[in-house]
């Protein structure tokens, strides 16, 4: 059944090839439309009852490295598999109809979209680890061939990060198997270790290192200015929307989870770490001319909640953390998909050359509305996806770090700053009259982010309908962290509604 969601996309890969160029894309679309759909069955089949991991599957692979093909999913990785099945459809769609050379444009971009979910449903950490670095080959050729200016230099420097990333994570993995004793890599096998806290702290290190450089943090983010800004459209939304939540996605799983006695020592420095990071890269945004470069910056900065949350490890911030990977992933996605647009239809993507984009007549109105919502998303805005996400990661963690909660809050605003920025300088003012008419956005270009409105919209509004899935993992994961207590939806809402007597404390 989770075989599927790997293995479909990779069919599309191969059946793309077998098709004339002309057809590349649709067969792509079909490639991963089919694995949404798929996932979305599977939202009605999962049962919230069970915080275990279920519709497990395994085979003896090589069992002499402790290697075997083991897949489990729980609500976290269903809703990381949903986001990644989603963007890819959504990246695919949003592709130019010139790109060259399709055919291996759309096979890369499935076999990058297999690879991801293959991460995200491994429950062996070796087979985690695979996965993890396939994702480099396909794209560092997706930013490589198809990249912008300077696409060279970006992909080496993705390539060269992400294999650093990757091998301190693998020296992580090794020192659970060998120094915890396990049989196997087997995320069953990995939990029931008991090593001394000093060891906890020491495995730590490599694994907050390797999988800090991918979410990313400060100051492991140099990579994500340049490779954001070089890539093309549909591969900037799967590196923002999808490919950085493999990073906390790692801390969640392999760090909270199964070290728990040492993340409860260094999380208060997990959370000056993310505290850090939403300050220095909002400020960073702020004096970005490139809007393309500025959504990048605001990438890092509210990844830095999804850390926050992470450190606090209550069952309210680890809520919030979820639904803000899923938020962050949404918003993302719809801002670099307006800005390739914006770039397509003006040549620009300088704030100095960018204004009056919202003349109804001669602008860009609908691109112009859309990058409001998105902006006012990423801002927290209330009624829109990312409220109820951060809302619960500064409620969760202000009880136990309030000033790095704080801190947080304060970079809400400052996403208010840049943002108000990028909309004054683009799409308000008296339009250039030397680039008096705009191309007009075809219905075509408008469907992507018509999608991710109606999502964003749905679920600002009905932040159950994301939370459901994430409270019983957060449930399960804090059950063997100490120092954690149980806050529940019901509480959630009494904190959204303002009565806070009635709501469990987070800590004692």
């Amino acid at each position: 059944m989770l075989t599927l969601l790997i293995g479909l996309p990779l069919l599309g890969a191969l059946a793309i090839l077998l098709f004339p160029a002309t057809k590349a894309k649709l067969v792509a679309l079909w490639g991963a439309g089919i694995p949404l759909l798929w996932n979305i069955w599977l939202f009605s089949q999962f049962d919230l009852g069970n915080s275990s991991f279920q519709w497990g599957e395994s085979a003896a692979w090589l069992p002499v490295l402790g290697l075997n093909y083991e897949l489990g999913i729980d609500g976290l990785g269903l809703l990381m598999v949903a986001l990644n099945t989603l963007l890819t459809w959504i990246a695919i769609y949003s592709a130019r109809p010139d790109v060259e050379r399709p055919r291996l444009f759309y096979s890369l971009m499935l076999m990058t979209s297999s690879v991801i979910s293959g991460a995200f449903l491994a429950q062996n950490f070796l087979l985690f680890f695979l996965f993890y670095e396939a994702c480099l080959i396909p794209l560092y050729l997706l930013i490589n061939i198809w990249g912008g200016e300077r696409r060279s230099y970006a992909a080496t420097k993705f390539l060269i990060y992400t294999a650093i990333s990757g091998a301190l994570i693998l020296v992580g993995g090794f020192g659970l198997l060998w120094l915890g004793g396990a049989e196997d890599f087997s995320y069953a096998a990995l939990a029931e270790t008991n090593l001394s806290l000093q060891w906890q702290v020491l495995l730590l290190v490599p694994f907050a290192i390797g999988f800090g450089i991918k979410v990313p943090m400060v100051p492991l983010h140099t990579w994500l200015p340049d490779t954001y800004v070089a890539a093309s459209t549909p591969v900037a939304i799967m590196l923002g929307g999808v490919l950085a939540k493999l990073g906390t996605y790692g801390l969640l799983r392999f760090g909270f989870s199964l070290l728990p006695d040492g993340w409860a020592v260094i999380a208060p420095w997990i959370a000056i770490w993310a505290a850090m990071t939403i300050i220095y890269c909002a400020f960073l945004a702020i004096v970005q001319r490139d809007i393309k470069r500025m959504v990048a910056y605001s990438s890092v900065s509210h990844m830095g909640y999804v850390l926050l949350g992470t450190a606090a490890g209550n069952d309210l911030s680890l809520s919030g953390c979820i639904a803000q990977m899923v938020a962050h992933g949404l918003v993302l996605a719809i801002l670099f998909n307006l800005v390739g647009l914006i770039e397509a239809k003006v040549g620009s993507r300088e704030l100095d050359q960018l204004n009056g984009l919202m003349n109804p007549v001669r602008g860009l109105p609908f691109v112009s509305a859309t990058l409001l919502l998105g902006a006012m998303s990423s801002a927290g805005i209330p009624g829109l996806v990312s409220f109820a996400a951060e809302f619960a990661v500064f409620q969760g963690s202000y009880r136990v770090f309030p000033w790095q909660a704080l801190v947080g809050i304060v970079g809400t605003g400052l996403t208010a700053v840049y943002f108000v920025i990028l909309l004054n300088r683009t799409c308000f003012g008296r339009l250039d009259n030397q680039r008096a008419y705009f191309p007009k956005v075809s219905f075509n270009e408008k469907a992507p982010a018509l999608v991710l409105v109606i999502v964003i919209i749905a679920l600002g509004v009905q932040p159950n309908w994301l939370f459901r899935w994430s409270e019983p993992t957060a449930i399960q994961a804090i059950e063997i962290v100490p120092g954690t207590q149980t806050v529940t939806l019901e509480d959630m809402g009494d904190l959204l509604l303002g009565d806070a007597s009635s709501a469990t404390p987070l800590l004692d």
